[in-house]
């Protein structure tokens, strides 16, 4: 069970690493390089890309044509939406055909890391009865709603045990002199009323707070 966790965390940790570094590469300053690349990337053949998938040999390539793995990005790649992908739409959409990690990939690497026992097992059942509550009208898929809804019950219930750890006299409320780590180092911030506490309300509303990030260059910017 130990090795299974061990790994998992430890993939997960470079996994999101990497993606990271995937983002924020896109932003970096360029660098001069020593020897100048060539105009279209090598590991990108875009005429035998369109020979491959064109079925109607029209020199675009519709969504349908376009492979499944890919049909996610469709939308992002019709930079002039007349429902068709044109050459030129391929190259400066470069960056979306090229395969990548995707956040759901962590359930793959939970499933090929469980082979170590029982213990296994019950951490991916945990995971599928996780997922199955998200889907709360049972139409087999989860929408924006419902995990919007699940996000404010995961959130609420930390907020609960936080509270309930740390408010000494049961008032419902963290003081000052009961705050401890992140939330006494944040106290002022944290207690928006200023009434020398912080409540429920005002944790479950940091918890909830979107730090906003720049905005990221699309494929077509320079």
């Amino acid at each position: 069970m130990s090795r299974f966790l061990c790994w998992t965390v430890l993939v997960l940790a470079v996994s999101a690493a990497g993606l990271t570094i995937a983002r924020d590469g896109k932003d970096s300053p360029d660098k001069k390089p020593a020897v100048a690349p060539p105009a279209e990337p090598t590991y990108f053949d875009v005429e035998r890309f369109l020979e491959e998938h064109d079925r109607d040999k029209d020199g675009r390539l519709t969504r349908e044509e376009l492979p499944p793995r890919l049909r996610h990005a469709f939308d992002k790649l019709d930079a002039d939406k007349d429902g068709k992908l044109s050459r030129e739409e391929l190259l400066r959409g470069i960056a979306f055909l090229q395969p990548r990690r995707r956040p759901s990939d962590v359930v793959f690497v939970v499933i090929e890391m469980s082979d170590c026992d029982d213990g296994c097992v019950e951490e991916v059942q945990r995971m599928y009865d996780v997922l199955r509550q998200l889907d709360r009208n049972k139409d087999g898929k989860i929408d924006p709603d419902e995990l919007a809804a699940m996000r404010r019950h995961i959130v609420g219930e930390r907020v609960d045990s936080l509270i309930e750890e740390l408010d000494a006299n049961k008032d419902g409320k963290i003081s000052r002199a009961e705050a401890r780590g992140e939330i006494r180092r944040n106290f002022k911030a944290l207690d928006r009323n200023k009434d020398g506490y912080v409540d429920r309300a005002e944790l479950m509303q940091a918890a909830q707070a979107r730090h906003p990030t720049a905005p990221s260059k699309g494929p077509a910017e320079k």
